[in-house]
């Protein structure tokens, strides 16, 4: 099932690799203890696995203290004495009457092949599958191609888990568009408060949108994944543009207070929050520009980061120059 999994996950264009290191192949020895020949020779089979594992893969038995540190001591036997099927003769189990038997006389050995290691995930055996996303997909893509691949190819009683990094981002898909709307309405409170008005508010959480436009148009101009790089520069690139809405509506407000009309006090405010407004976006892309040209370790997070702000620096100051005082008329008005 795995390998079947791995090739249907392979065909999806967000996937590029997939593969897994589990090999059922691996050559074994399978040990069977003649139980009713060590019960005849006051045999305990439990003890007779017990010595076999400390020989042969090594027993803890206690910690002793020498020049200051603490060192483990571990009982097995040297590689000489452990090295062939031979070597068993030499391994000796003590029986109810005190005697030593080779532990061969009770054991056989056959060669088989199987797994080197079995591993578990939440008490379920597993087998680990690591793969990547390809070229110009992002990892939550992926994520989504995946489940979409598990749900049509695993048969009933076999179930997927996301592990490490992946496991968190998956866990938290869901509750991030959950945090992105409660914070939006402790914006637009807090902007309420500020403004004294439940209307004007959404002038400054409308104009935001129209920047972001331009963060993604020029990341998908030079082919650039929606990566945690970008998303960092997105939430950074928020916080400026609505500080350039809000410098237009408080300063649209203030003039409506002082008797000018609200497509006056509009135009009003555009006028002369234009320079502060210049400066802070030219500031901002000249001081992002050399990180498009970076190069060597790390460069691509640097690009994504910086595309994406200057990207929606450009078309956000321009939009917002017009978009905010638009949006502040129409609902100033409506307001009335």
């Amino acid at each position: 099932m795995t390998q079947t999994f791995i090739s249907e996950l392979v065909k999806r264009p967000e996937i590029a690799r997939a593969q897994t290191n589990f090999n059922s192949n691996y050559p074994q020895y399978r040990v069977e203890v003649d139980a009713a020949k060590c019960k005849r020779n006051g045999v305990s089979p439990v003890e007779l696995l017990r010595t076999l594992g400390a020989y042969v893969g090594g027993s803890y038995s206690s910690n002793i203290n020498r020049f200051s540190k603490l060192y483990r001591v571990m009982l097995q036997a040297p590689a000489e004495g452990r090295i062939n099927e031979e070597s068993l003769k030499r391994i000796f189990v003590r029986n109810t009457a005190g005697d030593m038997s080779p532990i061969s006389n009770y054991i056989t050995l056959t060669r088989v092949y199987g797994a080197e290691s079995l591993k578990r995930f939440n008490l379920f055996q597993s087998i680990a599958i690591n793969g990547a996303p390809a070229e110009g997909y992002s990892s939550g893509q992926a994520i989504a191609a995946i489940k979409e691949v598990a749900r049509q190819t695993l048969p009933a009683g076999y179930g997927y888990e996301f592990g490490a990094m992946t496991r968190e981002e998956a866990e938290t898909d869901n509750s991030s568009t959950w945090i992105f709307i409660i914070c939006v309405m402790f914006i637009y409170l807090i902007l309420a408060a500020l403004y004294e008005s439940l209307t004007i508010p959404f002038a400054v959480i409308f104009s935001v949108p129209f920047g972001l436009a331009g963060s993604f148009l020029l990341a998908w101009i030079f082919g650039l994944e929606n990566n945690i790089y970008m998303q960092t520069g997105v939430i950074m690139l928020i916080g400026l543009l609505s500080k350039t809405a809000i410098l237009i509506t408080e300063y649209a407000v203030e003039a409506v207070r002082q008797g000018k009309d609200i497509k006056t006090a509009a135009l009003l405010a555009a006028r002369h929050r234009l320079r502060p407004i210049i400066m802070t976006s030219a500031t901002m892309i000249l001081g992002l520009l050399p990180m498009i040209f970076a190069t060597g370790v790390g460069s691509n997070g640097s690009k994504s980061l910086a595309i994406g702000v200057i990207g929606g620096m450009i078309l956000g100051t321009i939009a917002l120059l017009y978009i905010t005082p638009s949006l502040f008329i129409l609902l100033k008005a409506k307001a009335k």
